[in-house]
């Protein structure tokens, strides 16, 4: 069904706003996939904060254009379905990488979280970037020694203070 001027204009819009707050896409060749499995497909992105879309590369090139994603331009060749990760770096790659072990149909092609188009090669890269909560937790945890040995040493001062006082005035 051919799209009308103002439909191609809202589906440009509604991308361009998507890619505008997104972490990173992914995109990836969807040929050969029944709608079952499709369905099943949004069903994990929505379950996972992924952005799934899938449009015509001339409209997504459109999209794009001004956004960290521009760099994609060249990628978009091909049947292919798009996802935005909105709360995670990684959450599409994630998304793609673990659909993609039960479905080999779905062949990413490109990813990007803002500063270069990278191949289907760096797939497990970008998958396995952390979470906002995950990142947290690594670098408290790198905290928790430096923080736990000062916590100990300001506890320590009083009473090291008090001992210091009560020497001094015993030499009185």
């Amino acid at each position: 069904m051919a799209l009308g001027l103002a439909a191609k204009k809202e589906i440009v819009a509604e991308v361009s706003e998507v890619a505008s707050q997104a972490l990173s896409v992914a995109v990836a060749e969807y040929r050969g996939m029944e709608v079952a499995e499709l369905t099943d497909l949004r069903v994990k992105a929505r379950e996972q904060g992924v952005y799934l879309k899938v449009i015509r590369n001339t409209l997504a090139k459109r999209a794009l254009e001004g956004s960290k994603f521009e760099d994609m331009d060249s990628a978009l060749t091909g049947p292919l379905i798009y996802g935005f990760s909105i709360e995670a770096p990684g959450g599409a790659a994630r998304l793609f990488k673990d659909f993609g072990k039960t479905n080999d149909k779905l062949q990413v092609t490109a990813l990007s979280i803002g500063n270069g188009l990278m191949g289907p090669e760096k797939l497990d890269a970008v998958a396995s970037l952390p979470t906002r909560d995950e990142a947290l937790a690594k670098l408290l945890a790198t905290f928790k020694a430096p923080v736990g040995k000062f916590v100990q040493t300001i506890n320590e001062v009083p009473t090291k203070f008090v001992r210091v006082l009560a020497a001094i005035k015993d030499e009185k």
